[in-house]
């Protein structure tokens, strides 16, 4: 039974829960720091303990699946925020080769996220000044990239870009990702070396231009430099990567999982996308090849079958959008009728939605009633075009590999209840019944929140799972659903699956 090693970006569901859900169906074990060494928020995570936690458990373990930031600069979001010096980050990731150097045989899984230019102006998840600055640095790292693509015609808006902001809030944050990627460029050195088996470093909330689009075009030179491509990946991506890398490790020394993929439309892979910085086809091909599978070119030859909901040209952000999502680019009843004819032929379905950021399209998921969602091998429907397929190639690749019925139906269910009936459905509901609440703090309304929160989902939880579940001889325990943080973006539904006692 593999036993690995997991140091994730945070402590959200996603990010945490999921990783472990899908080793556990596969019947591999994962442990996991102490929760007092964990990032919380925006408070880093206690680098020294996580490091002596490493040392203590590489024992015996297959793999180590790393987040560079968490191990480095105390996680994913304090990494954006933090003040520790590039040799303080640097002697902590000597960590990795010195755990490497003791256990040989250990499989280090590395991943690193470029500083993302963040599309609002939220003062908790940057630095406190990007609250009243956003908008300023966005404009200044777009037209930065727009000079150093196209030259001297775009040095004027790029002067003016500069112009605009404090001379010393610039530097710092300039500062901050220049730190980031030397760490990161460390790490292609360690690939190089042996120490790490794979590296993924993606961009988080990224696009066409900018800051981030630029230290990616660095990444990739250096990599071409080392020649070590095979064992590289970088796109857009974040928080989906721990999945993807489980996924990558546990199917180590096997034939690439093959995926056959089904667009909502004919011209789903050309669609644009809101959080990324390529069209839908690339993104997928590119999380496919990090998670170490390919394309099947029919769906007799196919591991699985993917089934992406895309727009019909563009994302968009609020539902229903008739003028780019909801087109006659694409036909959703016949791609619920595929859903169903793969499903009746036996074949393993995975469902990923990425026609809008942030949770299901409520047109598919009424279309999807007649769909029995508990033979699924696997659904994603969150946050970001690149969180969402991500997740759902990991279900994909290893659902193959299933061994825990219980578990599987865990890991899908949980989804659900959190990209469908929480992030499409109730997250709406809570906030309307509040008083203007921040996206980015909700204050004191967080208990208020919470409250409403469990008043809403819980029965819809059950009602779900009478619906889909409840013939499949498991039993389900539900906890009380709460919030990760104090805002609405993330909830947190505690489920546990199990097989009944008389089943």
């Amino acid at each position: 039974m593999p036993h690995l090693l997991l140091i994730p970006p945070d402590t959200r569901p996603p990010t945490l829960e999921l990783p472990v859900q899908l080793a556990q169906m596969t019947g591999a074990t994962v442990a996991t720091p102490p929760a007092d060494a964990l990032p919380d928020f925006f408070t880093p995570a206690d680098t020294a303990k996580l490091g002596t936690w490493l040392r203590s458990e590489a024992n015996g373990a297959e793999a180590l699946i790393v987040c560079l930031e968490t191990l480095c600069l105390g996680g994913m979001i304090p990494a954006r925020r933090v003040s520790d010096s590039l040799e303080v980050a640097l002697e902590r990731l000597q960590t990795l080769r010195e755990v490497k150097a003791a256990h040989p045989s250990l499989h280090i899984y590395a991943f690193g996220v470029v500083v993302r230019v963040a599309h609002d102006n939220d003062p908790h998840e940057e630095k406190p000044y990007y609250g009243e600055w956003g908008r300023e640095l966005r404009a200044y790292s777009t037209a930065f990239d727009r000079h150093a693509r196209h030259g001297a015609g775009e040095k004027e808006a790029l002067e003016a870009a500069k112009a605009a902001l404090p001379a010393d809030i610039l530097n710092d944050w300039l500062g901050t990702r220049e730190r980031n990627r030397a760490l990161h460029l460390e790490a292609l050195n360690l690939l190089q070396e042996g120490v790490l088996t794979h590296l993924c470093v993606t961009l988080d909330d990224t696009s066409e231009y900018g800051l981030a689009a630029y230290d990616r075009r660095m990444l990739e030179a250096r990599a071409d430099e080392l020649g070590v491509w095979a064992a590289f990946d970088t796109y857009a991506g974040a928080d989906e990567v721990p999945c993807v890398l489980l996924a990558r490790a546990l199917r180590r020394g096997l034939a690439p999982a093959r995926a056959f993929v089904r667009y909502s439309g004919t011209l789903g892979a050309g669609v644009g996308l809101i959080y990324e910085d390529r069209p839908a086809g690339e993104l997928l091909r590119a999380h496919l090849r990090a998670a170490g599978c390919v394309i099947a070119e029919s769906v007799q030859d196919a591991d699985f079958v993917l089934a992406v909901n895309t727009a019909g040209k563009r994302q968009g952000n609020l539902q229903p959008d008739f003028a780019t999502v909801d087109t006659p680019d694409r036909h959703l009843p016949a791609f619920v009728d595929d859903l169903l004819a793969d499903l009746a032929a036996g074949r393993k379905v995975v469902l990923a939605d990425i026609a809008y950021p942030n949770g299901a399209e409520k047109r598919l998921w009424k279309l999807l009633e007649r769909v029995p969602l508990h033979r699924l091998a696997g659904y994603s429907a969150w946050n970001t075009a690149g969180n969402t397929l991500g997740s759902a190639v990991a279900f994909g690749a290893l659902a193959g590999l299933g061994q825990d019925h219980a578990k599987q139906t865990e890991a899908i269910f949980s989804r659900l209840v959190d990209d469908a009936l929480y992030q499409a459905f109730t997250r709406p509901e809570v906030r309307g019944a509040l008083h203007q609440p921040s996206p980015f703090d909700l204050g004191e309304q967080r208990p208020a929140a919470e409250s409403k929160l469990q008043e809403i989902i819980t029965p819809r939880i059950w009602a779900l799972w009478e619906r889909e579940f409840a013939q499949t001889g498991l039993a389900l325990e539900v906890g009380q659903p709460h919030l990760a943080w104090p805002r609405l973006f993330t909830g947190v539904f505690p489920l546990r699956v199990h097989q009944k006692a008389d089943a």
